[in-house]
């Protein structure tokens, strides 16, 4: 058994139907995507490639792009020729740019279709999105709710929120239209998850968590992980985005280690480390800063442990694919899937752990391709 394979470690997902954003499937078993949204101007092409470029090595499964004005739309035909992964165009209240984000390719558009107008500029943004092979993101959020909405409920709320997806749902069903996700996002992580499961219960359709304005670096992970982790842990969502003010990169970064953190999706190297003490034989605070910079290109799903000494070091080495255990006379043991495999002394320790890893990687990736022949 994998050490990430514990029945323990399971949960179960609500059973949502599915969707394609571009080649990306949507809910339903499909693993649950990372997406950011980048940061440049639209306009300036070079720029806006070479964040999304970035997103992609860092793992992004989805890409949201804001598209607040003509120009920006057509910038949209220039770049997603030059990027793999799939575009969303964020259109905010302008029906003519879903047409024109729609035409350009991209591979999905973040309207709330109540908030555009018209009926007929709900006709015609739908009948683009179909005629161009794209989904839809309804968009709901605490900050923007209608005003009928805010009037009957007298603040932001969860019932308000829900109300105002539903409202939106009927919308596009009402024409012909079910291709498409929610997001039901909150910057107050208690209102986000009370809106979330709420509507999780009143339909099936696949659902786009975040906390919304979470914050910088710090501050917005821990919310983000609060919010995110709760709800997923119930078993809700099927795509994340991690709102940080910080590199888009970060998003991603963190909503992989949310993932990874409830055994729903893994990627690169999961390292399991102690915060250091007098007992430590290594630096261990110093190593793991060392060897998580230097794996970060690694994409293998795989866990390390790195314990300064014996008191929980062969404990945690059992359950990782490799572990370190601090030893006295600087002699330090080296785990392989939970068995002792061979001791070190006098070597540069972070040299070693990744010439380690590098390895495990390779071999983990050997062993793919052999049982897919």
């Amino acid at each position: 058994m994998s050490v990430m394979d514990r029945p323990y470690m399971n949960i179960n997902r609500r059973q949502s139907r599915q969707i394609m954003v571009g080649n990306v499937p949507v809910g339903g078993q499909a693993p649950i995507t990372v997406q950011s949204m980048t940061n440049t101007l639209t306009t300036d092409v070079a720029a806006t490639i070479a964040q999304i470029r970035a997103l992609e090595v860092a793992g992004a499964d989805l890409v949201r792009v804001s598209c607040p004005d003509e120009e920006s739309t057509a910038a949209l035909k220039k770049i997603i020729p030059e990027v793999t992964v799939p575009i969303i165009a964020d259109i905010h209240f302008h029906y003519k740019r879903g047409i024109e984000a729609a035409e350009a390719g991209a591979a999905c558009i973040r309207i709330n279709p109540g908030n555009i107008g018209h009926k007929d500029r709900v006709r015609d943004v739908v009948q683009a999105v179909k005629d161009n092979d794209c989904a839809i993101r309804i968009g709901v959020n605490a900050g923007s709710l209608e005003k009928d909405l805010l009037e009957k409920y007298g603040e932001p709320n969860p019932e308000a929120m829900i109300e105002s997806a539903l409202n939106h749902i009927k919308i596009l069903e009402d024409n012909d239209f079910t291709r498409f996700k929610i997001s039901c996002k909150a910057s107050n992580v208690f209102l986000a998850v009370a809106a979330y499961r709420g509507l999780a219960a009143q339909c099936d359709y696949p659902l786009h968590l975040g906390v919304t304005e979470a914050g910088g670096l710090q501050t917005g992970t821990v919310k983000s992980a609060i919010g995110l982790g709760a709800l997923l842990w119930d078993g809700i969502g099927d795509t994340i985005r991690v709102s940080l003010s910080a590199d888009p990169v970060e998003e991603i970064k963190v909503g992989f280690e949310i993932l990874k953190g409830l055994n729903l999706r893994h990627r690169g190297v999961n390292v399991i480390s102690c915060p250091s003490c007098a007992r430590q034989e290594f630096d261990v605070i110093e190593t793991v800063r060392k060897v998580e910079e230097r794996i970060a290109h690694i994409a293998t799903p795989m866990t390390v442990s790195i314990i300064g000494c014996v008191v929980n070091g062969p404990g945690e080495a059992t359950m990782t694919d490799l572990g370190i255990t601090g030893g006295g006379n600087n002699t330090h043991m080296v785990y392989n899937m939970g068995q002792k495999h061979h001791r070190i002394k006098d070597v540069d320790l972070v040299e070693h752990l990744v010439e380690q890893i590098e390895t495990k990687a390779a071999e983990i990736e050997a062993a793919k391709k052999l049982d897919a022949a």
